[in-house]
């Protein structure tokens, strides 16, 4: 296919030598152009891809002068292997390896019970957060915040307790034959960023580089003196802050270029998007491919209908089993599982290791908070599926899903949905903000709506790309009564 000038701009530049950010917008054909770029120089180089299958699709696409590996699969050639015998290590409970680390009771802060699986729990995230930063030891703000111990100074106490344990986990996990705690992909990972590894390549590609984490970052950025580096991604598809990803394209030292012109969706489509991107304050806009007709308009028969919440897309699961059509999740059924086992256990009067419900004794305390304290409001469209339905038909839907190749429709969360497209794609109504309607204590004195925030702006950006022919906005239409939803032309 012959490249298009946003592409030839960018292999230019390439071959110029310069440091390279490119904005890519959905369905622009990003891998296409970093090969493009890897056969337009005989040098070496390295392509790092943001998953498994990514990278083994690329390399059916690069020139064999680009290895293709995760930054997972480099720090294992580099240091992992070491640690084979640990990683194959059994399974064993979070409660199990705080005992062993020296938690062995109950704390009180506040007016909440800490259990001693709790602890161990939170001991254990935390060594996973530090995992994923840059930074070189362990401290309180990679304690994560437990429900209901949101506070400052609670979170404090909390934080007291956990270092030091967590600190012990690990130079535990520090022992290659041996230890107490499991080990896993990202340990090794990090202890292999901590020696400011050097990658042995004249360039080096960064793929899916608005969700890089800051660990990987630091590596990337390290090879700048002796390697021409590459960054791709699209800002406005920035949606994993909240479980430690960094948008490493913004302040990144190097010319920045752009794709726009998607090959994905039509004319259309594109205009959608571009409302999005406004919202979003991205620095790009799109062009639709006129080859592709997409429409917006009501979808009967879906072939993804996307949710912006997992317990939006269980409540979609069951609404379309009801009606009769094989349904497949995306990412499988794991994690709505777990949260309905939580749910049922806290029904059942027993405490949960659930790391979101953990420290509610019932499920009474549950809904209270759900329904009284503003922290727990994001809870309370699992409050409402579970008193609805009950556990029981939640986790018999969640046991009647079908495999995605032989289902007829996939539901799946925008998260999940990213990197994905489908023909016909609905929107869930879990999408609708009631704080978006006017409000107002009295109908004769209305009030704005509440403004649009960033985060809320990519991940619709995210959900309505997704499609190729037809897309229906249903729980973002919304939009067209918002007074910022007209962006300018």
């Amino acid at each position: 296919m012959k490249p298009t000038d946003e592409q030839t701009a960018a292999a230019d530049s390439f071959r110029a030598g310069s440091h390279l950010a490119l904005q890519a917008g959905a369905g622009t054909g990003k891998t296409t152009t970093l090969s493009f770029l890897a056969r337009a120089t005989d040098h070496r180089g390295c392509y790092i891809a943001y998953n498994r299958a990514i990278a083994q699709d690329a390399r059916a696409r690069f020139p064999s002068t680009v290895r293709c590996k995760t930054a997972h699969a480099l720090a294992y050639a580099a240091v992992g292997h070491r640690y084979t015998r640990r990683l194959n290590a059994p399974r064993r409970p979070a409660w199990q390896t705080g005992q062993a680390l020296g938690i062995t009771k109950a704390l009180r802060i506040g007016e909440r019970e800490v259990t001693q699986k709790a602890l161990s729990n939170a001991t254990l995230r935390t060594v996973t957060r530090f995992c994923h930063t840059s930074d070189e030891a362990i401290t309180r703000h990679h304690v994560p915040r437990l429900r209901g111990l949101e506070d400052t100074d609670l979170h404090a106490q909390l934080a007291a307790h956990i270092v030091p344990v967590a600190r012990k986990a690990w130079a535990d996990l520090q022992q290659p034959d041996d230890g107490l705690v499991r080990f896993d992909h990202d340990h090794y990972l990090k202890i292999w960023a901590l020696t400011r590894p050097r990658i042995n390549t004249d360039f080096l590609l960064l793929d899916e580089a608005q969700d890089t984490n800051p660990v990987v970052e630091q590596v990337f950025l390290n090879q700048r003196d002796h390697a021409q580096l590459v960054m791709v991604g699209d800002s406005a598809q920035a949606i994993y802050q909240w479980r430690g990803a960094k948008d490493v394209m913004t302040g990144f030292d190097g010319t920045r270029l752009t794709l726009s012109q998607s090959f994905r969706f039509g004319p259309d489509l594109a205009t959608e998007a571009n409302r999005w991107l406004h919202l979003a304050d991205a620095p790009i806009r799109l062009t639709g491919s006129p080859a592709v007709p997409t429409e917006l308009g009501p979808v009967a028969r879906p072939d993804a209908v996307l949710c912006r919440t997992n317990v939006g897309a269980m409540a979609q699961v069951m609404t379309l089993m009801a009606a009769g059509p094989r349904v497949a999740l995306a990412g499988g059924g794991d994690s709505l599982q777990a949260l309905a086992l939580a749910a049922r256990d806290l029904k059942e009067g027993r405490r949960t290791h659930h790391p979101e419900l953990i420290l509610f004794p019932s499920w009474g305390d549950l809904q209270d908070y759900a329904a009284h304290d503003p922290a727990g409001r994001d809870l309370q469209p699992l409050v409402n599926l579970v008193d609805t339905h009950g556990t029981d038909a939640i986790l018999a839907a969640v046991a009647h899903l079908t495999p995605e190749p032989h289902a007829q429709v996939t539901v799946s969360t925008a998260h999940k949905a990213k990197g994905r497209e489908w023909p016909r794609v609905l929107i869930a109504e879990d999408f609708g903000r009631a704080h978006y309607d006017n409000k107002s204590d009295e109908a004769a004195n209305p009030q704005p709506p509440d403004p649009i925030d960033d985060a809320e702006a990519r991940l619709a950006y995210v959900a309505v790309t997704r499609a190729r022919q037809r897309l229906d906005l249903g729980g973002l239409s919304w939009i067209h009564d918002h007074p910022d939803g007209t962006p300018p032309r």
